[in-house]
């Protein structure tokens, strides 16, 4: 086990000028030996300006060079990033400031102005630095005005390095701490079960304030001593033409990504060989939401890429299940099997579920978090005193040690007293040619104690009725777990993984809703 200090110093001894990061939109470029030099500057800024080690250091920013410099940089130096979400809005956000203690905030001037009443009230105790991410931190020669000398101390594997806060889609976010070792050990796990090597480039196309971003793209490049393209954001217009350009070897997406890039193509046409075959290309890499089988294949036919589905949690540093690599084919509606934890399933009674039983998905490993910040209650649900995390998701697995989410407890359908994973209503739903979108999920009744209600977006161009979607989940599923209703959005809410929000959609439906 070793920390992100001794991995970024290891690297800059053995790889020198090797590519670490490439940002598209300015052509720039940074060598092992640069990220060094660069992290050490965050170091002596962070001395010079009076933020102690292990005190918080927060930012607000789109990805970028020197989004990825802090984002490391503050690890390097002993104190711990929080990255703050840029579409939790500002009651989350101011929430999220407040209690994390951050002694300074780095903000670009996007989210200044968009964020200008929860900043601007800010207490004086906490100092912002303006940042241009690919420019570096605002203030003519800002950094070259510190004039501490460099202090090389180590940082320690069990030194928290992260604080990163959930979605809190039923409450407010909680904090969670991840240790050096806790994501050292995540990024372990994520070149292990893909096979990275040093010759593997990514393209990070999920934000940095996510933990999928964090651990996948940035740290296990810096395990294997790969290399990342990272542009500011996803696009669907350039997302080709970036792994082409720049010979990416693998990509880390979300399934809503993968949606979009699906509408696209079915709309616009895809010539593989207007990118020069992607003959770079091994794989990609789908998580932080369950993908579809049929989408999941419907991908892989189109565009002639693998895709390796896989589960984790921020919790856990990341992935925690992966499909096999190819050629070994992927077992299409589960996340994999467990690679550099243990993973179990558990009944209501705390006992192990034989092959193909429900329970709740619990995991144990140098990855997992040591716990809740300011939160000993949570912590203490969270995690038993062996280790093992409770993970509120429901799973069951197969002979062969492939696991299947379900869908989550506080999810779950509970209609006359049967259970309805809201994951099936979903499968059932994209497999009908005009959705993009779909989501199934309860709402009380008086009858049935839970009524089963669906939103969904269509793709661009295409056109269903809801009695004509109804009734073909009716064929699918039959009619006691079809949708009641089914709502047409523009849109349906996500988190900031782009993992749909299914709690929220009860109140946004609520004027909708008839009464029978």
């Amino acid at each position: 086990m070793t920390s992100i200090h001794s991995l970024i110093d290891q690297n800059a001894v053995k790889r020198k000028e090797k590519t670490f990061l490439i940002a598209p939109e300015t052509n720039q470029l940074m060598s092992y030996r640069q990220l060094q030099a660069h992290v050490r500057d965050i170091a002596r800024l962070l001395d010079n300006i009076g933020v102690q080690r292990q005190d918080k250091a927060a930012f607000l920013l789109p990805n970028g060079y020197w989004t990825t410099v802090l984002f490391l940089g503050v690890m390097y130096s002993g104190r711990i990033v929080v990255p703050l979400n840029a579409i939790a809005g500002d009651s989350a956000l101011s929430f999220v400031i407040e209690h994390s203690d951050c002694k300074i905030l780095f903000v670009s001037a996007e989210y200044r102005q968009k964020y200008a009443s929860t900043l601007n009230s800010l207490p004086n105790t906490i100092e912002l630095i303006d940042v241009d991410v690919d420019n570096g931190l605002c203030g003519e020669n800002f950094l070259k005005a510190c004039t501490h000398r460099f202090n090389n101390v180590p940082v320690a594997d069990q030194d928290n390095a992260i604080l990163i806060y959930t979605s809190g889609t039923t409450g407010q976010p909680k904090g969670v701490l991840l240790s050096h070792g806790n994501i050292v050990a995540g990024g372990e796990n994520t070149v292990g079960a893909h096979d990275l090597t040093s010759t593997d480039r990514t393209l990070c196309v999920l934000p940095l304030y996510h933990i999928n971003a964090e651990i996948v793209s940035v740290i296990a490049p810096l395990v294997s001593g790969g290399s990342i393209v990272i542009p500011h954001r996803f696009s669907v217009s350039t997302f080709w033409k970036a792994v082409a350009r720049h010979s990416c070897t693998w990509f880390s997406v979300v399934p809503t990504m993968i949606a979009y890039l699906l509408e696209h193509a079915e709309r616009e046409g895809f010539d593989r060989q207007q990118y020069g075959g992607l003959e770079t290309l091994r794989f990609g890499r789908s998580a932080s939401a369950p993908l579809a089988p049929e989408m999941h294949k419907a991908f892989e036919e189109l565009f002639g890429i693998p895709v390796v589905e896989t589960m984790g949690l921020t919790e856990t540093a990341a992935q925690i299940l992966a499909n096999p690599m190819p050629p070994k084919a992927p077992r299409y509606g589960s996340p994999g099997q467990a690679y550099g934890n243990e993973v179990r399933i558990l009944d209501e009674n705390k006992q192990p579920c034989s092959p193909g039983v429900t329970g709740e998905l619990m995991v144990r490993g140098a990855n997992v978090t040591t716990g809740y910040y300011k939160n000993p209650e949570a912590t203490t649900m969270a995690l038993e005193p062996d280790g093992w995390l409770h993970t509120g998701d429901m799973a069951r697995c197969d002979k062969d040690g492939f696991f299947f989410i379900t869908g989550r407890y506080k999810e779950l359908i509970i209609k006359g007293g049967e259970n309805i994973a809201p994951r099936e209503i979903d499968e059932a739903l994209y497999e009908h040619p005009a959705v993009l979108e779909a989501a199934g999920f309860g709402i009380p009744d008086a009858k049935y104690g839970q009524e089963v209600m669906a939103c969904v977006t269509t793709k661009p161009g295409t056109s269903c009725t809801e009695i004509e979607l109804s009734e073909y989940v009716v064929r699918k599923l039959g009619t006691y777990k079809s949708p009641k209703r089914i709502f047409f959005m523009d849109a349906l809410p996500k988190g900031p993984s782009g993992k749909i929000q299914r709690l929220k959609l009860p109140a946004l439906i609520q004027s909708y809703q008839t009464t029978t």
